[in-house]
């Protein structure tokens, strides 16, 4: 016969219970700063694959700006608008790999060679001249100085991880450019529901005020990397379609980009003569001051505007602490971060109280 006798029910709290109400507010503040502690902790063993969903973002922003400019011409859904734009892309990158594929692979091992000798050239003449140190010193510590760029650049360093890395951006750019609205929604889920309104905004000024940084981006790069394969072919200088392909991909990054390729254009000229060097010093000073005080300012009005000294300073913090992907992402985490601050000062003065009207 089964005991069907009520059991005896505990109703004094157990000893590792916390009945003090400060008790239980302080293992709540400790328990907001753990977590705090755990999700940055968590970031920086993530941040390799973070860095590349953040890139496939920035494609998909690229993606998503050409789906719209095409919208305003062609009255189509915008899958087929978006299929136009990848077919233009894939075709317009084969054409030029087909038409100048074997030149640009010449020409790039012969940079790789002239860059070489002139780094040689120029380490041994420092040398003598007691300004630096000898080569094999140079080489140790450039060596040193790659080694401490950050552990992306370590991942991504090999031809296999960059072009699996490209492949991976590519993809989720892809992705979240067919139905940018899943992702935004999904987003807008992670928040709880009397912010989202405030976030939805946020987001979509982040949205645009990235598709605008792009777009204002590639028709600097464009500009750019054209011109210099114009001014340094009719100049006579070696290899100029690679340096105007340089200097044009380059110009994505402003500031740091500028000085590289402007290394680069004048150690192949001098590599050619002293009259081609001196050559390639007016182009780069020409090109460089029209770039930045027509074109820079006339695409700035248009798109977005940041700080020279802020982009500079995000540039080298990004590139020491996440290697050459960061530095390719920092202007456009300025951007958002920019556009985040901005909205919150916005949102800061329309809670103000007002004061009476006089």
């Amino acid at each position: 016969m089964a005991d069907t006798a009520p059991r005896d029910l505990v109703t004094e709290p157990s000893p590792h219970e916390m009945r003090d109400p400060e008790m239980r507010r302080e293992l709540k503040r400790a328990g907001v700063w753990l977590g705090l502690a755990a999700a940055m902790a968590l970031v920086v063993v993530l941040i390799q694959p973070i860095l590349i969903i953040l890139a496939g973002i920035v494609f998909a922003a690229m993606l998503d700006g050409g789906v719209r400019l095409l919208g305003r011409f062609l009255k189509i859904p915008r899958g087929w608008r978006l299929l136009i734009v990848v077919l233009l892309t894939v075709g317009f990158i084969g054409l030029t790999v087909y038409k100048t594929g074997a030149g640009i692979v010449v020409q790039f091992h012969q940079l790789q060679a002239t860059l070489l000798v002139q780094l040689d050239r120029l380490s041994h003449w420092a040398a003598g001249q007691g300004f630096m140190p000898g080569a094999d010193e140079i080489k140790s510590l450039v060596q040193q100085a790659l080694g401490s760029v950050g552990k992306l650049t370590s991942w991504v360093g090999t031809a296999l991880g960059a072009v699996t890395t490209i492949f991976m951006i590519m993809v989720i750019g892809l992705f979240v450019a067919i139905e940018p609205r899943i992702y935004d929604r999904g987003l807008q889920w992670m928040v709880p529901l009397d912010s989202r309104a405030e976030f939805a905004l946020t987001l979509d000024r982040m949205a645009k005020q990235l598709r605008r940084l792009l777009a204002g981006r590639l028709a600097g790069m464009t500009f750019e990397g054209v011109l210099m394969w114009v001014a340094l072919s009719i100049a006579g200088i070696p290899m100029a379609l690679v340096l105007g392909i340089i200097t044009g991909i380059l110009a994505f990054i402003p500031n740091i980009g500028a000085f590289i390729s402007g290394a680069l254009m004048i150690s192949v000229g001098f590599s050619a003569g002293v009259d081609k060097g001196l050559w390639a010093i007016v182009i780069y000073l020409v090109v460089q001051t029209f770039d930045g005080w027509v074109v820079i300012p006339m695409v700035a009005k248009k798109t977005v505007d940041l700080p020279p000294a802020l982009t500079l300073s995000m540039q080298i913090l990004a590139s020491t602490l996440f290697g050459i992907l960061g530095l390719a992402l920092a202007d456009p985490l300025t951007a958002m971060i920019k556009v985040a601050m901005e909205r919150n000062s916005e949102r800061a003065m329309e809670e103000e109280p007002q004061g009476e009207p006089a």
